[in-house]
């Protein structure tokens, strides 16, 4: 599944008082040794973190033939699944992507498809406890496609002895809420008329809204909805199967996925990955939002 060539390395502490000041190339001066304890690679040597003298570390490949174990038990299908493995850093922190292609899906019933997609984190420099859910991919676009739901869902500490046997049963369930509430939610929403005044209102009130320094009251962030609208209204545009171009050229009506998609796209193409998951975060608020609601409610 996952490759486990880039994954074969192990970390250990180390004790910062007899280490080269030269740490994450910054010179001058010993690293104080109350902060911690050092974390390094065993192959390379590579410093990767400070960490508490307390903090012991699961090694990446451990955690990962977990993973690999619950995908299996779950019984998705794994005809032409791809799996990515993303070591970032030197080390630092691990990202893992699962597309399940055998059980993607069409919005339209023929071009706009979404495939089930599993997303792991986890990290050796603290940044990212163990993390994990099922969501969406929209090969149209390249988004990364959150529920308002988080599906299969796992969070813990940095260990690898979460259930397996509970995990599968997860990435079951959510394979199978996909399939079908999930897919059939978006097929209303891929239907369900929304203007351009009514996507500035759900955009102001969530995603494009910040705090005014001097009223102290929640503003729109103007050049974060023009963003959100430049985007709406391309998909508007380029909407598959949905009547003629004119009628969206004229940036007067979208639907309610073609907001969604703005929502995703401003979420996934961002360079940092920690920016993402914080946005991903944001959408799903969007989605409980009252604004959301009411225009799903339409569908």
């Amino acid at each position: 599944m996952f490759n486990h060539d880039v994954l074969n390395f192990r970390v250990e502490k180390f004790d910062l008082g007899a280490f080269n000041p030269n740490f994450g190339g910054i010179d001058g001066g010993k690293i104080d040794p109350s902060l911690g304890v050092g974390l390094r690679r065993v192959d390379s040597g590579e410093p990767i973190a400070i960490v508490s003298d307390s903090y012991e570390p699961v090694q990446y490949l451990d955690i990962v033939e977990n993973l690999e174990e619950a995908i299996s038990m779950s019984g998705i299908d794994l005809d032409g699944a791809e799996f990515q493995t993303n070591v970032i850093g030197h080390g630092e922190q691990l990202e893992l992507t699962a597309k399940f292609n055998a059980e993607a899906a069409t919005i339209d019933g023929k071009n706009d498809t979404v495939t089930p997609q599993f997303k792991f984190r986890t990290s050796h420099n603290r940044t990212w406890a163990n993390n994990g859910m099922m969501g969406y991919f929209r090969s149209a676009c390249y988004n990364t496609l959150v529920d308002g739901n988080k599906l299969a869902y796992v969070y813990g500490r940095h260990s690898k002895n979460f259930s397996v046997p509970s995990f599968a049963s997860k990435i079951r369930a959510a394979s199978d809420y996909i399939s079908t509430g999930g897919i059939n939610k978006m097929r209303g929403w891929y239907n369900t008329p929304v203007s351009r005044d009514q996507a500035i209102k759900l955009f102001s009130s969530t995603l494009a809204k910040r705090l005014d320094n001097v009223t102290k009251a929640q503003v729109p962030n103007k050049v974060m909805l023009s963003n959100l609208m430049k985007t709406f209204d391309e998909e508007n545009r380029h909407l598959i199967g949905r009547g003629n171009y004119e009628r969206y050229g004229e940036r007067t009506e979208g639907t309610l996925w073609t907001a969604y998609q703005a929502a995703t796209a401003w979420s996934t193409h961002v360079p940092k990955e920690n920016t993402r998951v914080l946005r991903e975060d944001k959408v799903r608020k969007m989605m409980d939002s009252t604004h959301w609601k009411e225009l799903e409610e339409a569908a």
